[in-house]
């Protein structure tokens, strides 16, 4: 499968710019631009609130801006494709966010986004900003063995987080319980993604990397980034075969768990591969005595037109499940 490297776009310096115009037209509901290019909630949080702040770097869409809204995130920081915003950028953030409760800033685990975000929190002690706390987020298993958790990158499964983040923070909860509340969903929550094609820049038109049209890579990441190896593709069953069980023995799940399933869609897989992926998923964890609790199906992480998907498992306890049952109000979690 070949990336296509030609994009409906206008000029590539102007991509993020038009693409934040665009979609908060669309969903201005929910979200709004504001003069400095935040994506903020459309209706801000009461006062006393934590507020959640989350960057990212573009191209991933609808992550993060589609996760900006009541019972989500209050403040999305977009970068440039594939680039973590800067320091001064997420501090911005952090000021929009601030409602009187505090601010946590929520890091998926990349070298950049890192960095940058402990800059920010560096610059917020210089500037007396002090009631803001910062929670890294990691959940492929790909990236580093079981025992080293927290060097594992962070993926697609980070959106059970988010959810659940999200509800806890519409409540009285303060900051402190809010970042326990994320590590917990983290620490429950594990990924495991595969790739059989690779995707073009949008700015450079340069393919990301070359994948032979009869191979899979298991553990790739969002960027492209290595996994566990290439090797012949199979077939739906026999995939998910192969990724499952070392999801369930890493943290390790077991018979009588309930748990939340997502099957990512990295860009250009189609509805019908995923359903049927979906359907031996559903029946390995009911032989391995695992009830699923709820699961979503489609694009919430992406990578341009990457072709390939990332299962992940969420154990779930009872305070779990009442904040994934809590009403969102995001572009791509309406509910009625």
């Amino acid at each position: 499968m070949s990336a296509r490297k030609h994009k409906l776009i206008n000029r590539p310096e102007d991509i993020l710019g038009e693409m934040l115009e665009g979609f908060c037209a669309a969903y201005g509901d929910v979200a709004r631009l504001t003069d400095n290019g935040l994506v903020v909630r459309a209706q801000p949080k009461a006062a006393g609130k934590v507020g959640l702040v989350i960057g990212n770097g573009s191209g991933h869409e609808p992550a993060m801006i589609g996760w900006i809204g009541e019972g989500l995130f209050d403040v999305n920081i977009a970068g440039e494709i594939f680039t973590a915003p800067g320091p001064e950028r997420i501090v911005d953030g952090i000021r929009a966010a601030d409602c009187g409760g505090g601010v946590l800033v929520c890091v998926s685990h990349h070298a950049g986004d890192l960095l940058n975000a402990e800059l920010a929190l560096e610059l917020c002690e210089a500037e007396g900003i002090t009631d803001v706390e910062m929670v890294v987020l990691y959940d492929d298993i790909s990236s580093a063995p079981k025992g080293r958790e927290s060097e594992r990158r962070g993926t697609a499964g980070l959106f059970f987080v988010w959810k659940m983040l999200g509800a806890f923070c519409e409540g009285d909860g303060d900051l402190a319980a809010a970042k326990a509340l994320a590590e917990k969903v983290r620490d429950n929550t594990r990924s495991l993604a595969m790739s059989l094609s690779s995707c073009a820049s949008p700015i450079t038109g340069e393919v990301m990397f070359e994948m032979p049209e009869d191979e899979m890579e298991i553990g790739m990441g969002l960027h492209g980034e290595m996994g566990m190896g290439r090797q012949k593709a199979l077939g739906a069953d026999a995939t998910i075969d192969l990724m499952l069980p070392p999801i369930l023995e890493d943290l390790p799940f077991a018979a009588g768990d309930e748990v939340l399933v997502l099957l990512n869609n990295s860009g250009s897989m189609t509805l019908m591969e995923l359903f049927i992926l979906y359907r031996r998923a559903a029946e390995a964890l009911a032989e391995a005595g695992i009830r699923v609790y709820g699961s979503w199906i489609g694009p919430y992480a992406t990578t341009q037109e990457m072709a390939g998907f990332a299962l992940s498992l969420c154990r779930v306890d009872v305070e779990m499940k009442a904040l994934w049952d809590a009403p969102a109000n995001g572009a791509y979690m309406k509910q009625a």
